[in-house]
Protein backbone atom coordinates (compact mmCIF):
# COMPACT_ATOMS: atom_id res chain seq x y z
CA UNK A 1 0.00 0.00 0.00
CA UNK A 2 1.38 3.15 -0.64
CA UNK A 3 2.46 5.86 1.99
CA UNK A 4 0.17 9.34 2.41
CA UNK A 5 2.28 11.79 2.03
CA UNK A 6 1.62 15.62 3.53
CA UNK A 7 -0.39 17.87 1.25
CA UNK A 8 1.90 19.61 -1.18
CA UNK A 9 3.22 23.20 0.63
CA UNK A 10 2.06 21.95 4.62
CA UNK A 11 5.35 20.90 6.40
CA UNK A 12 5.81 19.08 9.64
CA UNK A 13 8.20 20.86 12.34
CA UNK A 14 10.40 18.58 14.39
CA UNK A 15 13.80 17.72 16.06
CA UNK A 16 15.94 21.15 16.81
CA UNK A 17 13.59 23.18 14.54
CA UNK A 18 10.70 22.48 16.74
CA UNK A 19 13.03 23.45 19.59
CA UNK A 20 13.73 26.94 17.89
CA UNK A 21 9.75 27.41 17.53
CA UNK A 22 9.12 26.84 20.64
CA UNK A 23 11.77 28.75 21.72
CA UNK A 24 11.47 31.55 19.88
CA UNK A 25 7.58 31.79 20.90
CA UNK A 26 8.45 31.84 24.46
CA UNK A 27 10.65 34.99 23.82
CA UNK A 28 7.68 37.02 22.28
CA UNK A 29 5.27 35.95 24.90
CA UNK A 30 7.29 37.05 27.62
CA UNK A 31 8.06 40.40 25.71
CA UNK A 32 4.28 40.71 24.56
CA UNK A 33 3.49 40.26 27.69
CA UNK A 34 6.13 42.96 28.88
CA UNK A 35 4.32 45.33 26.88
CA UNK A 36 0.82 44.26 28.37
CA UNK A 37 -0.45 42.89 25.39
CA UNK A 38 -3.22 40.01 26.16
CA UNK A 39 -3.39 36.96 24.13
CA UNK A 40 -6.47 36.17 22.09
CA UNK A 41 -6.99 32.52 20.70
CA UNK A 42 -9.06 32.95 17.27
CA UNK A 43 -10.90 30.52 15.33
CA UNK A 44 -8.75 29.13 12.22
CA UNK A 45 -12.40 28.98 10.27
CA UNK A 46 -14.29 32.07 9.49
CA UNK A 47 -17.26 32.81 6.87
CA UNK A 48 -15.71 33.65 4.05
CA UNK A 49 -17.58 37.05 3.82
CA UNK A 50 -15.35 38.41 6.65
CA UNK A 51 -12.00 37.87 4.33
CA UNK A 52 -14.04 39.89 1.32
CA UNK A 53 -15.56 42.68 2.77
CA UNK A 54 -12.47 43.45 5.06
CA UNK A 55 -9.25 42.44 2.60
CA UNK A 56 -11.05 42.80 -0.38
CA UNK A 57 -12.49 41.52 -3.54
CA UNK A 58 -9.79 42.67 -5.83
CA UNK A 59 -6.64 41.18 -4.02
CA UNK A 60 -4.63 38.39 -4.86
CA UNK A 61 -5.29 36.99 -1.65
CA UNK A 62 -9.19 36.88 -1.72
CA UNK A 63 -9.09 35.95 -6.02
CA UNK A 64 -6.23 34.04 -5.95
CA UNK A 65 -5.22 31.86 -2.24
CA UNK A 66 -7.89 30.94 -0.21
CA UNK A 67 -8.57 27.85 1.08
CA UNK A 68 -12.49 28.17 0.47
CA UNK A 69 -15.28 25.17 0.95
CA UNK A 70 -18.90 24.88 1.80
CA UNK A 71 -19.86 23.46 5.04
CA UNK A 72 -22.92 20.73 5.11
CA UNK A 73 -25.45 23.60 6.04
CA UNK A 74 -24.07 25.43 2.44
CA UNK A 75 -22.41 28.07 3.81
CA UNK A 76 -19.35 29.15 2.23
CA UNK A 77 -16.24 28.88 4.85
CA UNK A 78 -12.39 29.89 4.81
CA UNK A 79 -9.56 28.72 6.20
CA UNK A 80 -7.91 32.04 7.92
CA UNK A 81 -5.40 33.41 5.23
CA UNK A 82 -4.20 35.91 8.26
CA UNK A 83 -5.58 37.03 11.57
CA UNK A 84 -6.37 40.73 11.71
CA UNK A 85 -10.10 39.99 10.22
CA UNK A 86 -10.66 37.39 12.18
CA UNK A 87 -9.27 39.69 15.70
CA UNK A 88 -11.94 42.18 14.76
CA UNK A 89 -14.64 39.88 13.97
CA UNK A 90 -14.05 38.64 17.52
CA UNK A 91 -13.77 42.15 19.17
CA UNK A 92 -16.80 43.35 18.20
CA UNK A 93 -18.91 39.72 18.39
CA UNK A 94 -17.74 40.04 21.93
CA UNK A 95 -18.26 43.80 22.86
CA UNK A 96 -14.00 44.28 23.81
CA UNK A 97 -13.20 47.37 21.88
CA UNK A 98 -16.17 49.84 22.07
CA UNK A 99 -15.12 52.83 23.68
CA UNK A 100 -11.87 50.85 24.69
CA UNK A 101 -8.28 51.07 24.16
CA UNK A 102 -6.95 47.27 23.90
CA UNK A 103 -3.85 45.41 22.76
CA UNK A 104 -3.97 41.82 21.64
CA UNK A 105 -1.69 39.66 20.15
CA UNK A 106 -2.45 36.02 18.50
CA UNK A 107 -0.41 32.90 17.38
CA UNK A 108 -1.48 30.18 14.83
CA UNK A 109 -1.78 28.75 11.60
CA UNK A 110 -2.64 30.46 8.36
CA UNK A 111 -3.57 29.44 4.89
CA UNK A 112 -2.76 30.43 1.66
CA UNK A 113 -2.26 28.45 -1.91
CA UNK A 114 0.65 30.11 -2.93
CA UNK A 115 3.54 28.54 -5.04
CA UNK A 116 5.57 26.85 -2.10
CA UNK A 117 9.16 27.74 -1.84
CA UNK A 118 11.80 28.38 0.77
CA UNK A 119 10.08 30.29 3.66
CA UNK A 120 6.28 30.11 2.12
CA UNK A 121 3.87 27.33 2.86
CA UNK A 122 0.20 27.06 2.40
CA UNK A 123 -0.24 26.55 6.23
CA UNK A 124 2.41 28.93 8.14
CA UNK A 125 2.13 30.43 11.36
CA UNK A 126 2.12 33.81 12.03
CA UNK A 127 2.30 36.02 14.99
CA UNK A 128 0.18 38.93 15.22
CA UNK A 129 -0.69 42.05 17.26
CA UNK A 130 -3.71 44.60 17.19
CA UNK A 131 -4.15 47.83 19.06
CA UNK A 132 -7.75 49.31 19.31
CA UNK A 133 -8.81 52.91 20.10
CA UNK A 134 -5.79 54.76 19.56
CA UNK A 135 -5.26 56.85 16.82
CA UNK A 136 -1.95 58.72 17.34
CA UNK A 137 1.28 58.15 16.02
CA UNK A 138 3.05 56.95 19.35
CA UNK A 139 1.27 54.03 19.48
CA UNK A 140 2.36 53.07 16.20
CA UNK A 141 5.95 53.91 17.64
CA UNK A 142 5.70 51.88 20.83
CA UNK A 143 4.64 49.23 17.98
CA UNK A 144 7.69 49.36 16.27
CA UNK A 145 9.94 49.72 19.18
CA UNK A 146 8.74 46.55 20.35
CA UNK A 147 9.83 44.54 17.24
CA UNK A 148 12.93 46.53 17.73
CA UNK A 149 13.04 45.14 21.11
CA UNK A 150 12.00 41.45 19.89
CA UNK A 151 14.68 41.42 17.06
CA UNK A 152 17.35 42.36 19.66
CA UNK A 153 16.55 39.52 21.65
CA UNK A 154 16.14 37.02 18.47
CA UNK A 155 19.62 37.79 17.86
CA UNK A 156 18.65 39.07 14.13
CA UNK A 157 18.57 43.26 14.58
CA UNK A 158 21.58 43.56 12.48
CA UNK A 159 20.25 41.51 9.76
CA UNK A 160 16.68 43.58 9.57
CA UNK A 161 15.84 46.60 8.69
CA UNK A 162 12.39 48.45 8.79
CA UNK A 163 11.11 50.49 6.11
CA UNK A 164 7.89 52.93 6.14
CA UNK A 165 5.60 54.91 4.17
CA UNK A 166 1.95 56.43 4.64
CA UNK A 167 -1.14 55.43 2.07
CA UNK A 168 -2.92 58.81 3.38
CA UNK A 169 -6.60 58.75 4.25
CA UNK A 170 -9.41 56.51 2.10
CA UNK A 171 -9.78 59.98 -0.46
CA UNK A 172 -6.61 60.74 -0.90
CA UNK A 173 -5.60 57.29 -1.65
CA UNK A 174 -8.89 57.90 -4.29
CA UNK A 175 -7.14 60.92 -5.62
CA UNK A 176 -4.00 59.04 -6.08
CA UNK A 177 -5.40 56.06 -7.28
CA UNK A 178 -7.09 57.94 -10.36
CA UNK A 179 -3.83 59.56 -11.27
CA UNK A 180 -1.63 56.56 -11.08
CA UNK A 181 -3.93 54.51 -13.58
CA UNK A 182 -4.06 57.42 -15.87
CA UNK A 183 -0.73 57.36 -15.71
CA UNK A 184 -0.24 53.86 -16.16
CA UNK A 185 -2.71 53.19 -18.93
CA UNK A 186 -0.68 55.07 -21.27
CA UNK A 187 2.10 51.74 -20.57
CA UNK A 188 -0.52 49.26 -20.69
CA UNK A 189 0.89 47.13 -22.91
CA UNK A 190 4.26 47.19 -21.65
CA UNK A 191 3.16 46.37 -18.17
CA UNK A 192 3.77 42.78 -17.12
CA UNK A 193 0.61 40.53 -17.09
CA UNK A 194 -0.49 41.17 -13.48
CA UNK A 195 0.32 44.67 -13.38
CA UNK A 196 -2.57 44.55 -16.06
CA UNK A 197 -5.02 43.11 -14.46
CA UNK A 198 -4.44 45.05 -11.92
CA UNK A 199 -5.03 48.03 -13.32
CA UNK A 200 -8.18 48.15 -12.96
CA UNK A 201 -8.87 46.34 -9.60
CA UNK A 202 -5.91 47.54 -7.98
CA UNK A 203 -3.83 49.41 -9.34
CA UNK A 204 -1.76 50.68 -5.95
CA UNK A 205 -0.62 46.95 -6.47
CA UNK A 206 1.27 47.44 -9.05
CA UNK A 207 3.95 49.38 -7.20
CA UNK A 208 4.65 46.44 -4.88
CA UNK A 209 5.83 44.91 -8.52
CA UNK A 210 8.95 42.84 -8.92
CA UNK A 211 9.05 42.70 -12.61
CA UNK A 212 11.68 44.92 -13.28
CA UNK A 213 10.32 46.80 -16.90
CA UNK A 214 7.02 47.89 -14.88
CA UNK A 215 9.28 49.53 -12.35
CA UNK A 216 11.64 51.02 -14.82
CA UNK A 217 7.80 52.51 -15.98
CA UNK A 218 6.91 53.66 -12.42
CA UNK A 219 9.96 55.54 -11.73
CA UNK A 220 8.22 58.53 -13.28
CA UNK A 221 4.94 58.06 -11.95
CA UNK A 222 2.93 60.03 -9.58
CA UNK A 223 3.77 60.07 -6.53
CA UNK A 224 1.39 59.67 -3.48
CA UNK A 225 2.82 61.52 -1.21
CA UNK A 226 2.05 64.77 -3.64
CA UNK A 227 -1.72 63.73 -3.10
CA UNK A 228 -1.67 63.87 0.95
CA UNK A 229 -3.41 66.38 3.01
CA UNK A 230 -1.83 68.91 5.75
CA UNK A 231 -3.01 65.78 8.52
CA UNK A 232 -1.69 62.79 6.73
CA UNK A 233 1.61 65.07 6.36
CA UNK A 234 2.00 66.02 10.16
CA UNK A 235 0.70 62.19 11.40
CA UNK A 236 3.76 61.29 9.28
CA UNK A 237 6.55 63.40 10.55
CA UNK A 238 5.25 62.64 13.31
CA UNK A 239 5.97 59.17 13.34
CA UNK A 240 9.40 60.04 12.36
CA UNK A 241 10.38 62.17 14.98
CA UNK A 242 9.28 59.59 17.79
CA UNK A 243 11.53 57.07 15.78
CA UNK A 244 14.40 59.39 15.58
CA UNK A 245 14.03 59.69 19.65
CA UNK A 246 13.94 56.65 19.79
CA UNK A 247 16.67 55.66 17.57
CA UNK A 248 15.09 53.32 15.46
CA UNK A 249 16.58 53.18 11.88
CA UNK A 250 13.84 53.63 9.02
CA UNK A 251 13.80 54.00 5.09
CA UNK A 252 11.05 55.80 3.97
CA UNK A 253 9.89 53.50 0.70
CA UNK A 254 7.09 55.42 -0.96
CA UNK A 255 6.26 52.29 -3.21
CA UNK A 256 5.22 50.47 0.00
CA UNK A 257 1.60 49.99 0.19
CA UNK A 258 1.21 46.55 1.47
CA UNK A 259 -1.68 44.21 0.04
CA UNK A 260 -4.63 44.80 1.85
CA UNK A 261 -7.73 47.07 0.92
CA UNK A 262 -7.99 48.39 5.04
CA UNK A 263 -4.34 49.51 5.51
CA UNK A 264 -4.29 53.41 5.91
CA UNK A 265 -1.83 56.24 7.08
CA UNK A 266 1.16 54.21 8.32
CA UNK A 267 2.48 51.22 6.59
CA UNK A 268 5.42 49.12 7.14
CA UNK A 269 7.75 46.10 6.87
CA UNK A 270 10.86 44.73 8.39
CA UNK A 271 12.75 43.31 5.78
CA UNK A 272 16.09 41.61 5.50
CA UNK A 273 18.24 40.54 2.15
CA UNK A 274 19.11 36.74 3.61
CA UNK A 275 16.23 35.55 2.66
CA UNK A 276 16.13 36.07 -0.87
CA UNK A 277 12.72 36.22 -2.64
CA UNK A 278 11.07 36.00 0.93
CA UNK A 279 12.48 39.33 2.50
CA UNK A 280 9.76 40.71 4.22
CA UNK A 281 10.10 39.28 7.44
CA UNK A 282 6.93 41.42 9.35
CA UNK A 283 4.40 44.19 8.01
CA UNK A 284 1.74 45.66 9.14
CA UNK A 285 0.03 49.24 9.78
CA UNK A 286 -2.75 51.44 10.58
CA UNK A 287 -6.65 50.17 9.70
CA UNK A 288 -9.15 52.80 10.89
CA UNK A 289 -11.67 51.89 8.70
CA UNK A 290 -12.27 48.34 9.58
CA UNK A 291 -13.69 48.04 12.10
CA UNK A 292 -16.53 49.68 10.69
CA UNK A 293 -15.86 47.84 7.59
CA UNK A 294 -16.83 44.90 9.59
CA UNK A 295 -19.72 46.36 11.05
CA UNK A 296 -18.40 48.59 14.07
CA UNK A 297 -18.56 52.28 15.03
CA UNK A 298 -15.78 53.85 13.81
CA UNK A 299 -12.39 52.43 15.82
CA UNK A 300 -8.87 53.36 15.00
CA UNK A 301 -6.70 50.40 14.55
CA UNK A 302 -2.99 49.68 14.05
CA UNK A 303 -0.77 46.04 14.14
CA UNK A 304 1.03 43.81 12.29
CA UNK A 305 1.97 40.32 11.86
CA UNK A 306 4.77 37.89 11.06
CA UNK A 307 6.06 34.78 9.62
CA UNK A 308 7.32 32.49 12.26
CA UNK A 309 8.44 30.07 9.81
CA UNK A 310 10.64 33.17 8.15
CA UNK A 311 12.03 34.13 11.54
CA UNK A 312 13.37 30.66 12.15
CA UNK A 313 14.98 30.66 8.52
CA UNK A 314 16.21 34.09 9.07
CA UNK A 315 17.78 32.45 12.62
CA UNK A 316 19.49 29.84 11.01
CA UNK A 317 20.75 32.03 7.84
CA UNK A 318 22.58 34.19 10.92
CA UNK A 319 23.47 30.95 12.52
CA UNK A 320 21.49 30.80 15.97
CA UNK A 321 20.82 27.28 16.77
CA UNK A 322 18.50 26.63 19.73
CA UNK A 323 19.50 25.46 23.15
CA UNK A 324 18.29 21.61 23.04
CA UNK A 325 17.28 21.01 26.45
CA UNK A 326 18.75 17.54 27.57
CA UNK A 327 17.78 15.77 30.88
CA UNK A 328 19.03 16.86 34.05
CA UNK A 329 19.41 13.23 35.23
CA UNK A 330 18.27 9.59 33.54
CA UNK A 331 16.96 6.77 36.33
CA UNK A 332 18.30 3.90 36.07
CA UNK A 333 15.73 1.10 36.75
CA UNK A 334 16.59 -2.04 38.48
CA UNK A 335 14.91 -5.71 38.69
CA UNK A 336 12.45 -5.53 41.40
CA UNK A 337 12.68 -1.49 41.80
CA UNK A 338 10.44 -0.51 39.28
CA UNK A 339 7.57 1.03 40.97
CA UNK A 340 10.09 2.96 43.36
CA UNK A 341 11.91 4.05 40.57
CA UNK A 342 8.85 5.65 39.55
CA UNK A 343 7.80 7.02 42.47
CA UNK A 344 11.15 8.84 42.91
CA UNK A 345 11.01 9.90 39.44
CA UNK A 346 8.29 11.95 40.11
CA UNK A 347 9.06 13.34 43.67
CA UNK A 348 12.53 14.75 41.55
CA UNK A 349 10.01 16.23 38.90
CA UNK A 350 7.63 17.79 41.77
CA UNK A 351 11.20 19.82 42.36
CA UNK A 352 11.90 20.84 39.31
CA UNK A 353 14.00 18.95 37.99
CA UNK A 354 14.00 17.57 34.31
CA UNK A 355 13.89 13.52 34.49
CA UNK A 356 14.15 10.89 32.24
CA UNK A 357 13.26 7.39 33.33
CA UNK A 358 14.00 4.43 31.77
CA UNK A 359 11.04 2.29 29.96
CA UNK A 360 11.13 -0.62 28.38
CA UNK A 361 13.45 -3.08 30.53
CA UNK A 362 16.93 -4.36 29.70
CA UNK A 363 20.30 -5.03 31.59
CA UNK A 364 21.47 -2.15 33.28
CA UNK A 365 24.30 -2.37 30.91
CA UNK A 366 22.09 -1.73 28.49
CA UNK A 367 20.34 1.43 30.35
CA UNK A 368 23.35 2.76 30.46
CA UNK A 369 23.53 3.00 26.87
CA UNK A 370 20.57 5.19 26.18
CA UNK A 371 21.43 7.20 29.20
CA UNK A 372 24.17 8.29 27.32
CA UNK A 373 22.29 8.68 24.00
CA UNK A 374 19.79 10.87 26.10
CA UNK A 375 22.14 13.73 26.74
CA UNK A 376 21.61 13.43 30.51
CA UNK A 377 24.46 14.48 32.81
CA UNK A 378 23.66 12.21 35.44
CA UNK A 379 22.43 8.55 35.68
CA UNK A 380 20.96 7.40 38.89
CA UNK A 381 20.06 3.91 40.27
CA UNK A 382 18.13 2.72 43.36
CA UNK A 383 20.49 0.69 45.81
CA UNK A 384 19.74 -1.23 48.80
CA UNK A 385 17.86 2.28 49.70
CA UNK A 386 20.59 4.19 48.53
CA UNK A 387 21.12 6.05 45.21
CA UNK A 388 24.15 5.62 43.16
CA UNK A 389 24.83 8.25 40.89
CA UNK A 390 27.12 7.93 37.62
CA UNK A 391 28.36 11.18 36.17
CA UNK A 392 27.94 10.83 32.07
CA UNK A 393 29.94 14.14 30.80
CA UNK A 394 32.37 14.09 33.59
CA UNK A 395 35.14 11.90 34.64
CA UNK A 396 34.20 11.29 38.00
CA UNK A 397 33.95 8.82 40.43
CA UNK A 398 30.27 7.47 41.35
CA UNK A 399 28.91 8.58 44.43
CA UNK A 400 26.20 7.52 46.58
CA UNK A 401 23.44 9.32 48.38
CA UNK A 402 20.62 8.74 51.03
CA UNK A 403 17.10 9.26 49.51
CA UNK A 404 16.94 11.91 51.29
CA UNK A 405 20.10 14.05 50.72
CA UNK A 406 19.29 13.37 46.54
CA UNK A 407 17.13 16.76 46.08
CA UNK A 408 19.99 18.80 47.82
CA UNK A 409 22.70 17.18 45.73
CA UNK A 410 20.84 17.55 42.04
CA UNK A 411 20.58 21.37 42.96
CA UNK A 412 24.22 21.27 43.90
CA UNK A 413 25.38 19.68 41.38
CA UNK A 414 23.69 20.66 38.18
Amino acid sequence: MKAIQSVRGMKDIFGAEAQLFQSTLKIIETLFHRYQFELILLPIIEKTELFSRSIGDATDVVEKEMYTFQDRNEDSLSLRPEGTAGCVRACLENGLIHNQVRKFWYVGPMFRHERPQKGRYRQFYQVGVEVFGLATPDIEAETLLLLQDLWTQLGISEHIRLEINTIGTLLERKIFRQKLTDYLSNYKENLDEDSQRRLLSNPLRILDSKVPETQKILENAPQLIDCLGEASRQHFETLQTYLNALKIPYHINPKLVRGLDYYSHTVFEWTTDLLGAQATVCGGGRYDGLVTELGGQATPAFGFAMGVERLLLLSEQVGLKPEIKKPDAYILVSEGQEVAAFIWTQNLRNQGFDILIHCGGGSIKSQFKRAEKSGAKLAISLNQDQFEISFLREKRIKETVNPDQLSLFLKKGL
